[in-house]
């Protein structure tokens, strides 16, 4: 049996998986900051840590999945402001929108989704165990800071040194702070802010800053040293990096193991952005594509590598996810939920590819080989096994009726002459022995509602479903 490997970004290596307790796992993942609606860079992200979790479980492992949400945060008093709405208000909202687009994505909840705003005494206790160390001291601005130059693990994760980031620095403007590198720790209150935003504390009213959010609810909810620590790329450095330097200066231990961090978004190749007018949510992109098809896009990419967003790319997810669930149509599943023959040849490569960092790409090509095998054979057992094996990864969990109607809005729109060039193209696409567009075509006939029927003599007759 293979052994479980993940990229550790802390080591820069792909590691063999050990668990700091045999047979359960404790995984950290920051979450959302929620004072929007989620976008294609949170599905990305979410994404990445459902197919890490489910195969976890898949492999028999107890985890406790902790995700966070942020709800107390610069850019969501801002929007509460503006909108003239408490911060409960807005971040309720954005919550309950939140797991509605998970939930349209097949990604599993985690098991446990702590709100900063309920571990504000678990901040302080921290700030003060960094204070007691000479980690943390107060400005003359009330702000409470954290002395960068006196951990000298600084920059382990991101392999910046403390010379290339005072090299790189911008004019700091806050005064407060004795180093322009030191990042805060608890944000001295404002008469502007309003109630809510405000705690009590031993240095005055205020707020937590960002990274100790995480610091605590990790902590909290996993103990001072756990095994994975995740998130986007994005907040390797300064997030992941300042939440190090926080608890392994307050705790003086390792904080987690393995560091795992799934790759950017890209739109037709260039960097997702509000910028660029190039942004998208997902519910907007779900208001076009079905909810699978968008996943099963995410899925055929590594999560490590850059994932480019385009409506090209999703079109031919579209195609090659109704070649999978054609594979299925017309053979009687049954009722019961088919289970993985881990023996099975098409199920070990599965495994292979999956313990090799969760290699989802490679995991989908085994899923069409075994496709492939249930068109040739039409065996029940073969079926079986390829739905079960998907679902592994959240995947051809409809019948394929389901899909193909959900999944084809314009089903029975295609002309007769549209019908018989598509069924003319596909002849050609066999005669020159290229089957892979042939099953492309014919997924596309029958993702519009249309059933071929291949005769003995080579023609092919075609009626409506």
């Amino acid at each position: 049996m293979s052994q479980l490997k993940i990229y550790n970004t802390l080591a820069r290596d792909k590691q063999v998986f050990v668990p700091i307790q045999p047979g359960k796992i404790n995984m950290y993942v920051c979450g959302i900051t929620v004072y929007d609606y989620c976008h294609v860079g949170h599905a990305r992200m979410m994404m990445a840590f459902d197919v890490i979790y489910r195969w976890f479980k898949a492999s028999g492992y107890e985890v406790k999945y902790v995700r966070n949400i942020t709800d107390i945060e610069d850019k969501i008093i801002r929007r509460a402001v503006e909108n003239n709405e408490t911060i409960t208000q807005l971040t309720t909202r954005f919550i309950d929108a939140m797991n509605e687009d998970a939930d349209a994505l097949g990604i599993l909840a985690p098991d446990y989704a702590p709100r900063a705003t309920e571990y504000v005494p678990h901040m302080l206790s921290i700030i003060e165990k960094l204070e007691e160390k000479e980690l943390a001291y107060r400005g003359e601005d009330g702000d409470v800071n954290y002395a960068v130059r006196n951990f000298p693990g600084y920059g382990k994760l991101s392999g910046k040194s403390l010379d290339d980031l005072r090299a790189g620095e911008r004019v700091d403007v806050n005064t407060g702070k004795r180093d322009p590198l030191d990042f805060v720790l608890w944000k001295a209150g404002k008469e502007s802010e309003p109630a809510e935003a405000k705690w009590d504390s031993k240095w005055g009213i205020g707020r937590p800053g960002w990274h100790i959010e995480c610091s605590a609810m990790s902590c909290a909810m996993l103990g001072e040293h756990f095994d994975i620590h995740g998130g986007g790329a994005d907040l390797q450095f300064p997030h992941h990096e300042n939440e190090i330097a926080q608890s392994e200066g307050a705790f003086g231990a390792p904080m987690a193991n393995y560091w795992i961090h799934n790759g950017f978004v890209r739109v037709d190749n260039e960097k997702m952005s509000k910028s660029l007018g190039n942004f998208f949510t997902i519910r907007d992109v779900l208001k076009k594509y079905d909810a699978e098809v968008v996943r099963f896009f995410i899925l055929r990419a590594h999560y490590r590598s850059p994932l480019n967003y385009s409506d090209a790319h999703i079109d031919d997810a579209k195609g090659a996810l109704t070649r999978l669930y054609t594979a299925l149509a017309g053979i009687e599943l049954g009722s019961e939920p088919p289970s993985v023959d881990w023996d099975e040849q098409h199920a070990l490569r599965f495994r292979e590819a999956m313990d090799d960092d969760f290699n989802t790409p490679l995991a989908v090509a085994a899923l069409f080989d075994l496709a492939s095998e249930v068109n040739r054979t039409k065996s029940l057992d073969t079926a079986r096994q390829l739905k079960a094996l998907a679902g592994v990864i959240g995947l051809l969990e409809r019948s394929p009726q389901q899909f193909l109607q959900a999944g084809s809005p314009d089903a029975g729109g295609l002309d007769e002459a549209a019908i018989v060039d598509a069924i003319a193209r596909r002849k050609a696409a066999k005669a020159a022995r290229n089957f892979a567009e042939a099953d492309a075509i014919r997924a596309e006939l029958t993702a519009a509602g249309v059933v071929l029927e291949d005769k003995p003599d080579g023609t092919t007759n075609w009626r409506r479903a």
